[in-house]
């Protein structure tokens, strides 16, 4: 009887077209349920008007968007209204209020029609306004205090074959630091200010400059030779509209200048990847661009971006010039990895050069001292690592440091187990706040800002991950950060851009509205290195710390100040991320990256500078390390399928691995055609060795002299550069034979060069035989002349003179 009632409603169901209709996927998505759901209708919001309410906003809301038939069936009665949620209580709120079921927004507005059909393909606009308080007639949000409400936005349709439901919703923030009064007809209600007993956030911001890596790898230095890149994306990033040209743009719109404020300005910080700034240089002296990104060896065209590259540049100087800045590490390497290699060359680039790389091409003084890693997350090697660099300071997330006194913070549990520190390395942090702290019984290192001592303690200066995580998501192509819980982690581009900034203003404000004992009153915001924020969105955070500052909510501190506080006692240890390390470069690219980097230094070791050669052995073997870094970028590392990272990582040791084996082939000694004969037992051997590198190379010769031969070692040679010299080797050879004579070059350090060759010689000498021969004939001369005279003494003829005649 069941199983037949069951069929029955089967059958019925078919007939009918049933349908499940779920919340949409994305961050309206809560705990990932309706992943199968069909999908009928897209909603996308377009703007949000005011974005952070203030007591001299409009006190109506203003919501647009637009509504997208995305099924394959007519949707009727198409309807949107706005829902409200209580306001974020908790810094982790921020994200996982964006992840309640609709019904926890309990407050709700009337559905506004948007359209009575919309069939597959096609999209409406709407424009939905609400009362921000309660007291008009018509509905409203029903705020009354200043806070950061997570709002929704559901639209109801009823597909073909289905029943009215809800189809789409889309969430975001709005930061409340006032209310507008409602009118001043008799009963309107005065505006609502921001608490006034609170002490504004100090408040510090990050401005990241930084790209994918775009050189070609296996490229060596040379003195006039254009740079290749893998594609002319750069050209297009740094021109007009481009994303580094937007985010350059937005700065422009707080720099300071003649009778303009440095207000929002000195909170600000531009932190610089050295690798962006060296490649952009070298796009303004004109260069290559692949025809085709996957094959390095392939054809090249002219580079498109030489002008734009030139005039970004230009204003990114002028920028440097009145604001503050700081290198970010080379090329987003990760750290963590760069110290599991363990190549002082290879960290010297990295972690020692980009601040002069960074101040001789903006012509600026940046912040020395300070680390940034991208991934916020660094273990104790690369703690070590930065301390012996010179590094007093690294920066990094609020959840990478954990307190041994302080109670465990649930949002922010770790699941790795804390980094053994050795004696000297000093960590500190803050929990949602960047003060310092220090692990009790070493040393403090001094202030940034302060002259260096010879205390190599590190210290960390954290950040709030929250508002961190809220940041990242602005822009195109957003990631999720490595330090970002994976309770909370979703897939932001489901959300549009309008709803993902005000995500991030309302992370932005909550610090400054939600004041408590336990938290100080400070904040550094940190938005990813590889940012993907516009100009509008840009100019809309920074006057965001602007409107915070204007209603006493939060005022501007610089970076340097920052990192300048001093310690708190409070005892800390490190602790590495279990997601970073999985977004870290992979283990496997350690052991051939530390090889190829002693191969560096061992040939580097033997190059010269000549002073009238225009190349030095620094400039020609610093892009080799510099592939080697680009190998270890973080850049691209944030997503679920890491393989295309994986595969260009791969491509750039091999392409750097072949051009070392083809510097190393460069230096050889020149086959000699046939036999050499020398002239006697003791004429030298003359041999050619040859220089292909443009830069000249101290080489020893390297000969498995036979048991015949004596072959004199002339010590350490200079080999010019791309030329050849010819050598005398004092020789002496014992036999007439044959010998064969393997010879080989090598550096003064006895590392290979070339290909070894072979001399086969001859000598004209007899060898030991003929002087036996010569010294027996010698003496038998003697004693027969002797005897002769012996005879001629005593009178007595000698028989070999019977048969002459005297005359």
């Amino acid at each position: 009887m069941t199983g037949g009632l069951f069929r029955l409603i089967t059958a019925v169901l078919t007939i009918l077209g049933s349908v499940t209709l779920l919340p949409a996927v994305g961050h309206a998505q809560p705990n990932g349920s309706g992943a199968s759901a069909p999908k009928f209708l897209k909603l996308t919001l377009d703007a949000i008007a005011p974005g952070t309410v203030t007591t001299s906003s409009d006190p109506m809301l203003t919501v647009s968007g637009t509504v997208t038939n995305i099924g394959d069936r007519v949707v009727d009665d198409v309807a949107v209204r706005i829902q409200r949620a209580a306001p974020v209580d908790s810094p982790s709120g921020l994200r996982s209020s964006l992840r309640l079921d609709q019904v926890n927004y309990e407050v709700t507005g009337p559905f506004q029609d948007v359209a009575e059909r919309l069939s597959p393909g096609q999209r409406k606009q709407f424009s939905v306004r609400i009362a921000l308080r309660p007291g008009g007639e018509g509905a409203s949000l029903g705020l009354t205090d200043p806070g950061v409400y997570p709002l929704l936005l559901n639209v109801n349709g009823e597909p073909a074959y289905g029943t009215q439901a809800r189809l789409d919703d889309a969430r975001f923030l709005l930061p409340v630091l006032g209310l507008p009064g409602t009118g001043s007809e008799e009963g309107g209600a005065a505006p609502v200010p921001a608490p006034a007993d609170a002490t504004p956030v100090a408040t510090t911001l990050i401005w990241p400059l930084a790209d994918r890596p775009r050189m070609v790898a296996g490229r060596p230095g040379s003195a006039n030779g254009q740079a290749e890149l893998l594609d002319d994306e750069l050209a297009v990033s740094v021109g007009k509209g481009g994303r580094l040209e937007q985010l350059v743009a937005a700065l422009e719109s707080v720099a300071p200048g003649p009778g303009r404020e440095r207000g929002v300005a000195s909170s600000v910080c531009i932190a610089i990847d050295p690798d962006l700034v060296s490649t952009v240089q070298t796009m303004t002296r004109g260069y290559r661009v692949l025809a085709s990104p996957s094959d390095p060896e392939g054809a090249t065209r002219e580079g498109t971006g030489a002008a734009s590259a030139q005039a970004w540049l230009d204003r990114l100087r002028a920028l440097a010039g009145s604001m503050c800045t700081v290198a970010l590490p080379f090329a987003q390497v990760d750290v963590s990895a760069l110290a599991a290699v363990n190549d002082p060359g290879l960290s010297a680039r990295a972690l020692l050069a980009p601040a002069d790389v960074v101040d001789a091409i903006l012509g600026t003084q940046s912040l020395r001292g300070i680390s940034l890693p991208d991934s916020g997350s660094i273990d104790d090697p690369a703690g070590q690592l930065l301390r012996g660099h010179g590094y007093g300071t690294a920066v990094l997330a609020s959840t990478a440091v954990t307190s041994d006194d302080a109670p465990s913070d649930t949002e922010n549990a770790l699941t790795s187990a804390p980094v053994t520190l050795e004696p000297g390395v000093v960590v500190g942090g803050e929990q949602a706040a960047p003060d310092v702290v220090r692990v009790p019984g070493v040393s403090i290192a001094p202030p940034a800002a302060a002259p260096a001592t010879t205390d190599p303690a590190l210290r960390v200066t954290t950040f709030d991950i929250w508002s961190a995580t809220a940041l990242a998501a602005v822009g195109s192509n957003p990631p999720t950060p490595s330090f970002t819980p994976s309770k909370v982690r979703f897939d932001v581009t489901n959300d549009s851009r309008a709803a993902r900034l005000q995500d991030a203003l309302g992370a932005m404000a909550w610090t400054a509205l939600n004041p408590a004992a336990d938290r100080p009153r400070s904040q550094l915001l940190m938005p990813p290195q590889q940012w993907g924020a516009n100009r509008e969105e840009g100019i809309a955070l920074l006057k965001q710390v602007e409107l915070l500052t204007r209603n006493n909510l939060a005022s501007p501190r610089s970076f340097a100040d920052l990192v300048a506080q001093a310690p708190d006692p409070r005892p800390f240890t490190l602790e590495y991320l279990p997601r970073a390390a999985q977004d870290a470069a992979p283990e496997r690219f350690v052991p051939p990256i530390h090889a190829q980097g002693a191969r560096i230094t061992e040939l580097m070791r033997a190059l010269v500078e000549l002073p009238e050669s225009e190349l030095t052995p620094h400039a020609f073997m610093t892009p080799a390390r510099e592939d080697l870094l680009r190998a270890l970028s973080l850049s691209d590392r944030r997503t679920d399928d890491d393989t295309q990272a994986d595969l260009h990582a791969q491509r750039r040791i091999d392409q750097a691995t072949r051009e070392l084996d083809d510097m190393f082939a460069s230096v050889s000694v020149l086959p000699p055609g046939g036999v050499y004969t020398l002239a006697s037992e003791q004429s030298p051997l003359l041999l050619v060795a040859r220089n292909e590198l443009p830069v000249a190379i101290r080489v020893q010769f390297r000969i498995e002299a036979p048991a015949e031969t004596n072959i004199t070692d002339i010590g350490e040679q200079l080999l010019p550069p791309s030329g050849t010299r010819s050598f005398q080797i004092p020789t002496e050879v014992s036999d007439s034979r044959k010998l064969v004579i393997p010879i080989s070059l090598t550096t003064p350090d006895g590392v290979a060069l070339g290909e070894p060759t072979s001399v086969s010689v001859r000598s004209n000498a007899y060898g030991q035989a003929l002087a036996i021969i010569t010294a027996c004939a010698g003496i038998l001369l003697l004693l027969l002349a002797g005897r002769r005279l012996w005879r001629r003494f005593r009178g007595q003829p000698d028989p070999a003179d019977e048969g002459f005649e005297r005359h």
